[in-house]
């Protein structure tokens, strides 16, 4: 397999969500002002008038041909309304202390009627009088002084009710985060969960146990105050125990254990007391611990005593084993790293039962895709069981994520319903990476490609225990240059050293082939990938399989495997260590042996599975037969 340097995507951040209410309103008010001021303004501007001295406008109005038509009195101040014109153009101020009378403006025409009060109206000024009253003047000074009141009374309810928030949530971190599905949620059943067979029937057990409890309990039993799911990543470990909660039909409160760490000493205890407070209430009923392993570490290895975490833990140890042992509370957890937990977890009267969620068997991932295709449109020749055989290895997680990519793909494609090649394509897309059909090589690069895929492919084909050829293809997909893919037969639990051996050998088919082709001087960076393979393969066999010739039967685990508790330190001598690395050297110069061996006696091949390749890129198992068949294995690579 040709490794390609690939990229690290960008980390993406999530900004927290903040409350814009206050501003809100603030803004509104403000805008308010701002259109009451607008209107004022332009309510004084529409009515500006000259200023005219009050002894000119008695002279005028006392005068025949003046040009006054009318005076309006409102209050001191006089508007003055000239000939010809509809509305006030000057104004004027009287005597507050004086009357019209007294300074001297007589309205000569009010006690005149009929004609007369006619042919007066013409020589002389009306004079009428009206009330001072300016309502946008009156609505403008009345909001200056109240929406400065309601701004401050607003604020302040504002931070009243911040305070209360944060006091709130002060009271809070002691609550528990459960989430409750009761009967009102979707119910899921043991029908929901394609295979685990053995992990279904230790849990039907349990089920029993939460419907009849008084059947067991007659007979002195006790019920199982805990259940431990043990199992690789996307097993269904979540699933089985939600399974359980719908099978009993009890009430069903699930956590995660990070859920229970926080940053204030005891607030985790806390939570758990409040957790089985509410279980309890609900009794009988089910918690479910996701990932427990985050607060159930092992305390001998941490230390610390009185640390949040530890704290934590005790209070689970107190609550699943206490003085109250009829509470009608399970609790199942879920663990994919059972060394890691604390003894005194996994002790009878806690976690009594521990079931192992395997990853699927074929015929289980053959039930699983079945289920996950239910529903979807799929053509008539699709294959779901040559599906089920590629797919050794995969969790139930993966198989319903194929199952969604290929119908990704089917709608991407313009198709109808799901064909064997959607299937195919989402099987190798989530497997290795989509095809990077934007990356183009040179011909150089190519002819490399092909050569170094066809090296595995031989390789790996006459090999007596190596796995059959699938597919090879020198199309990039994901971060490799070119694919060459093995199959197993049917599903395996246990590997012996000859079938290690030759898988060692098949991986270094690439980097030979490339040696052999265009020199040892022209070896690529392509290799790499296999090279790292090779290295941990070999470590494994030496330090944890003991397939060591020295070191035959001698097995020293790392401290990732959870067989001893060493912090830095090895767990072995110098001495020993030196011939870890010689025995390493040689499984690895084994495998080269035995590649080169292989494609110097199927040179001819060699470059017709190349050439193949070139023209056509991918060829699969039943194009590959063919060039194959006639590949033999020399005797100098064979194991003794």
């Amino acid at each position: 397999m040709l490794e390609k340097p690939g990229k690290i995507p960008n980390k993406l951040t999530m900004k927290p969500k903040s409350s814009n209410t206050f501003r809100g309103v603030i803004s509104s008010i403000l805008m308010v002002c701002f259109c009451l001021l607008l209107i004022s303004s332009f309510n004084k501007a529409s009515i500006k008038k000259t200023d005219v001295p009050i002894s000119d406008v008695i002279t005028r109005a006392n005068d025949e041909n003046g040009n006054i038509e009318k005076i309006t009195v409102i209050g001191n101040r006089l508007d003055i309304t000239l000939k010809g014109q509809s509305e006030p153009s000057e104004t004027s101020r009287k005597d507050a202390s004086g009357t019209l009378y007294e300074q001297g403006l007589i309205n000569h025409c009010a006690n005149l009627k009929g004609d007369a009060f006619t042919a007066c109206e013409k020589k002389y000024p009306i004079i009428e009088y009206k009330e001072d009253i300016n309502i946008w003047g009156i609505i403008f000074d009345i909001s200056i002084t109240i929406i400065p009141i309601v701004v401050i009374v607003i604020f302040l309810s504002y931070m009243m009710r911040q305070a209360q928030s944060a006091n709130n949530q002060s009271f809070g971190f002691g609550k528990s985060r459960a989430r409750l599905y009761g009967p009102d949620k979707k119910k899921v059943t043991f029908k929901d969960v394609a295979g685990n067979e053995s992990a279904k029937q230790d849990l039907t057990e349990i089920v029993d146990f939460l419907k009849n409890p008084k059947k067991y309990e007659k007979l002195g039993a006790k019920i199982p105050r805990g259940v431990l799911l043990a199992g690789d990543p996307g097993t269904g470990k979540t699933l089985m125990a939600r399974a359980v909660a719908g099978e009993a039909n009890v009430p069903f409160f699930s956590i995660s254990g990070s859920e229970f760490a926080e940053m204030f000493v005891g607030v985790g205890a806390s939570r758990v007391r409040d957790l089985f407070s509410k279980a309890k209430k609900n009794a009988p009923s089910i918690i479910f611990i996701d990932e427990i392993d985050a607060v159930a570490h092992k305390r001998d290895a941490r230390g610390g005593a009185g640390r949040e975490d530890e704290q934590t833990l005790n209070q689970i140890l107190v609550e699943m084993d206490g003085f109250d042992n009829d509470s009608g509370v399970i609790v199942i957890a879920a663990t994919n790293r059972v060394d890691m937990l604390d003894k005194a977890l996994l002790r009878p009267g806690r976690f009594d039962r521990h079931v192992n969620v395997t990853l699927p068997e074929r015929k289980d991932r053959l039930e699983i895709l079945k289920v996950h295709f239910k529903g979807k449109p799929v053509e008539a020749s699709v294959d779901l069981e040559a599906l089920a055989k590629k797919t050794a290895g995969s969790s139930g997680a993966d198989l319903a994520n194929i199952a969604n990519e290929s119908a990704i793909t089917a709608a991407r494609e313009g198709h109808k319903a799901i064909s064997n090649a959607d299937l195919t394509e989402a099987f190798e897309r989530i497997a290795i990476g989509p095809e990077r059909k934007s990356k183009v090589m040179n011909e150089k690069e190519r002819k490399i490609t092909a050569y170094h895929e066809a090296g595995h492919a031989i390789v790996g084909h006459v090999l007596p225990d190596s796995d059959p050829v699938h597919k090879v293809t020198i199309i990039p997909r994901g971060a490799t240059g070119g694919v060459t893919w093995f199959l197993p037969p049917e599903d395996r639990s246990y590997k012996n050293i000859y079938e290690l051996k030759d898988i060692l050998a098949r991986a270094m088919g690439g980097r030979i082939a490339e040696k052999i082709v265009f020199g040892t001087d022209a070896i690529t960076t392509g290799a790499s990938s296999d090279l790292k393979n090779v290295a941990e393969l070999s470590k494994t066999m030496v330090i944890g399989e003991g397939m060591g010739k020295k070191l035959r039967n001698l097995v020293f685990p790392s401290e990732a495997t959870g067989y001893y508790t060493i912090t830095t330190e090895k767990p072995y001598s110098e001495k020993t260590a030196e011939l870890i690395d010689l025995e390493i050297k040689a499984l690895s110069d084994e495998a080269s042996m035995r590649a080169e061996e292989i494609l110097k006696t199927n040179r001819k091949i060699l470059d017709r599975l190349a050439t193949e390749l070139l023209k056509q890129e991918t060829l699969e198992e039943k194009e590959l037969a063919p060039i194959l068949k006639s590949a033999t294995l020399p005797a100098s690579a064979k194991l003794h």
